[in-house]
C-alpha cells in the first residue's frame, strides 16, 4: 500500500490536447477513489460532472471546486480490507468541452432519387458542413457516451451526417421543384433543415449550432443535358453557330497542312452542303399565310388545308389573277386569255391612269365607272 493512496488528494483537471474531445473521464482507466477533499479545476470552455456511487452528482462550471466523498484518506484503506483493500466508493469525473466543435462533414452516400418538375426522375448529391455543441452535459454523458472514458467526434459524426441526410431528403421530397432553382435556394433550404433537427439533437444533449449545404448535384450525364441546355440558350442564331465551327475547324485543317489537313479539309468541304441544306429544310419549315382566307399554313403546302386555294403559283391570270394550271390559253374565271394584260382604268376628269379594278381615282379622288 502505497504512502500516495494513504495521504495525497487528488488534484483534477483536463486539457483537450486534439481539439476533437466531446468527453474525458478521469481517472482514465473505470472508476476510481476520490478522496474527500479533492480539488477540481474546470476551465470557461468545460464543465464537469462527477458520479458517485454509479450515480451523476453534481454538474460543476468554471472555478475550482472541492469534492466531497466517502473516500477518508487512510481510515477508508483501512475500513476496505474485505474488499482487497480497494474501497466500494467509488467516484470518476466526467469533462465536457463545451466549445463549438466546427467543419463536421455530411453527405449522400449513395444518390437519392428526386421527381424534376423539367427533367423527371433525378438522382441528387448533397454534401456540406455542420457545427455542433454540447449544451446538457448529464444528458450527453447518459444518452451517447456512458461509461466510454473518451468520446469524440469522430464518434458521432457519421451518425449524425445520416440524421442529416435523412431530414433532407424528406425535405426534397416535398419542396423540390426544379434542379434549376436549388443554387439559389441552399441558405433558405440550410435554414429550414436546421430547424427539422432541433429535436434530433436536443435528445441527446447537443445543439446543431450551424449547418451549410456546399452542393446539390445530379450524376454526370444529367450535368452533361444542363450544360447542353444552357450552351443553347447562350447561342442565340445556331445557323450562323454552325457556320462559323465549320469555318474554324476548315481554317485550323489548312493551317495544319500535310496530308491530314488536306484530307479533313476535304470532309469538311463535304460536310458543308449537307449543314446547309439542313440549314433550308429548318427555313422552310416556316410558317406562311394562306392569301386566300388568310390562316397559317406550311411555307411548303402546295394547297391550303382550309380552303383549298393553290398555294404553289406556276402560272397567274393576266387578267383577275387566278392561279391557272400550265398551258392553258384561257382563264376559267373571266374567259380572257391567259397572257392578255388588264386594261388600266383612264379616270375621265383627270386622264390619271389608274390600276385594273379600282373604284376611286388616285389622282383626283373621282368615282371611277
Amino acid at each position: 500500500m502505497s504512502a500516495d493512496n494513504l495521504i495525497f488528494l487528488e488534484v483534477l483537471e483536463w486539457f483537450d490536447e486534439t481539439g476533437q474531445e466531446l468527453l474525458h473521464r478521469l481517472p482514465e482507466r473505470g472508476s476510481g477513489e476520490i478522496k474527500f477533499g479533492a480539488q477540481l479545476t474546470v476551465r470557461e470552455s468545460q464543465a464537469a460532472v462527477m458520479y458517485y456511487k454509479g450515480r451523476a452528482g453534481d454538474a460543476f462550471g468554471p472555478g475550482l471546486h472541492t469534492l466531497r466523498t466517502g473516500n477518508i484518506p487512510i481510515i477508508t484503506k483501512l475500513l476496505s480490507a474485505p474488499w482487497g483493500m480497494t474501497s466500494p466508493l467509488r467516484a470518476e469525473v466526467y469533462f465536457v468541452n463545451l466549445k463549438v466543435f466546427t467543419n463536421l462533414k455530411w453527405g449522400t452516400r449513395d444518390p437519392v432519387a428526386f421527381r424534376d418538375s423539367e427533367l423527371g426522375f433525378v438522382r441528387l448529391r448533397a454534401h456540406g458542413i455542420f457545427n455542433i455543441r454540447v449544451i446538457q452535459p448529464v444528458l450527453f454523458i447518459n444518452t451517447l457516451a456512458g461509461t466510454m472514458g473518451k468520446y469524440s467526434t469522430e464518434q458521432i459524426e457519421e451518425y449524425l451526417a445520416r440524421v442529416i441526410v435523412s431530414r433532407l431528403n424528406d425535405y426534397l421530397g416535398e419542396t423540390l421543384d426544379t434542379l434549376f432553382s436549388l443554387p439559389a435556394q441552399f441558405d433558405e433550404m440550410a435554414e429550414a433543415l436546421k430547424k427539422r433537427l432541433v429535436r434530433d439533437f436536443v435528445r441527446f444533449g447537443l445543439a446543431l449550432d450551424d449547418l451549410h449545404i456546399n452542393s446539390i448535384t445530379p450524376p454526370e450525364e444529367v450535368q452533361a443535358a444542363i450544360d447542353d441546355r444552357s450552351r443553347l440558350g447562350v447561342i442565340k442564331d445556331m445557323d450562323k453557330f454552325v457556320r462559323m465551327k465549320a469555318g474554324m475547324a476548315m481554317e485550323k485543317a489548312a493551317q495544319a497542312g500535310g496530308e491530314a489537313g488536306a484530307g479533313l479539309g476535304m470532309a469538311m468541304g463535304m460536310m458543308m452542303p449537307a449543314m446547309f441544306a439542313g440549314n433550308q429544310q429548318q427555313a422552310a419549315a416556316v410558317k406562311v399565310h394562306c392569301s386566300a382566307c388568310g390562316n397559317t399554313i406550311a411555307a411548303e403546302a402546295r394547297f391550303c388545308p382550309f380552303c383549298g386555294r393553290q398555294q404553289i403559283i406556276l402560272m397567274q391570270c393576266a387578267s383577275c389573277g387566278k392561279n391557272l394550271t400550265p398551258g392553258d390559253k384561257f382563264c376559267s374565271r373571266c374567259g380572257k386569255t391567259a397572257d392578255q394584260k388588264p386594261v388600266p382604268v383612264i379616270c375621265t376628269a383627270c386622264n390619271q391612269e389608274n390600276l385594273p379594278g379600282a373604284k376611286f381615282c388616285g389622282g383626283c379622288g373621282l368615282k371611277l365607272v
